[in-house]
């Protein structure tokens, strides 16, 4: 599949996420619901890889670098950024999370000795301009309480967490790992460790039959989820953990649209001045990138 193809699959997938998430909040306790999501998400995977008949045989070091993967990119990170979204605005954790862009880069260059691309830096700071202007209304009437101080913290713990798993899963790559059965296995783990965290929270077994519920969790499992990890992570192995978490930022674009049709989110000046900037930082960060197959 080409890069490009990849790259508007996962940006418009997760930028409808932020929307089908709020259907997940009331009833169920954020930690539950993102167990339920994992878990389907795994089964599904499971029953793809199974009737494909794809080898899932790996050895034990190979096991649980697929379990870093899934702890920190399938569960931990959601566990904070859900927390977090208690006690921010979706403005405030969007600009902070996207600063994985950054961060990404960072620890790629530690971890996995990339080259730092002051390319794909620029980019990114400019991204973030773009969202800052976007949300400036939000952020203007920010006051640092406690509550919030503590919301931040959460949403840079998640961030991190989750720019770690970005560079777990482009060594697993690069180790000869294949993405699906990665994916399968590292799902698996993670359910498995949010199951546990339901259970030391001694979190309330409930479930939403509504029907909103239903429809997010399955939208979330299996696109949010299977899909856009699937063509994310595929294209992480292409072009870098710095260039492919640029989606983090672009996708916030997706979002404002669909909270512009279902929200009566109005723009002004300021907002769409920080949309071009944020095409203008996705251009440089991406250029020099083939569109092709690799």
């Amino acid at each position: 599949m080409p890069n490009a193809l990849l790259y508007l699959i996962t940006v418009l997938i997760w930028g409808s996420t932020w929307l089908a998430i709020k259907f997940q909040l009331g009833i169920v306790a954020p930690t539950l619901s993102i167990a339920y999501r994992v878990m389907l998400a795994a089964a599904i995977l499971w029953v793809y890889t199974t009737l494909r008949r794809l080898p899932m045989r790996f050895s034990l070091q190979q096991h649980g670098f697929m379990a870093l993967q899934g702890f920190f990119l399938f569960s931990l990170n959601y566990t904070f950024i859900y927390f977090a979204e208690g006690t921010l605005t979706s403005g405030l954790v969007a600009i902070i999370f996207s600063s994985i862009v950054i961060t990404n880069s960072v620890f790629s260059a530690i971890f996995l000795k990339d080259p730092i691309r002051p390319r794909v830096i620029l980019g990114g700071l400019m991204g973030l301009f773009g969202l800052v202007l976007i949300f400036w209304p939000e952020l203007r009437i920010f006051d640092l309480s406690s509550d919030r101080s503590l919301g931040i913290f959460l949403t840079i713990c998640g961030m991190l967490l989750a720019s770690l798993g970005n560079i777990v899963a482009a060594r697993n790559q690069r180790s000869g790992l294949p993405v699906l059965q990665s994916n399968t296995l590292g799902m698996t783990y993670g359910a498995g460790l949010m199951i546990l965290l339901v259970i030391f929270q001694g979190t309330k077994l409930t479930f939403d039959s509504s029907a909103p519920y239903i429809i997010s969790l399955i939208f979330l499992a299996l696109f949010g989820t299977v899909i856009a990890f699937g063509t994310y992570l595929t294209l992480l192995g292409r072009i870098g953990p710095g260039r492919a978490a640029y989606v983090t930022i672009l996708f916030q674009i997706v979002a404002l649209a669909l909270s512009t049709i279902f929200e009566d989110l109005i723009w002004n000046l300021q907002g769409v001045f920080g949309v071009i900037l944020i095409l203008a930082g996705n251009v440089i960060a991406l250029s020099k990138i083939s569109i092709g197959t690799k």
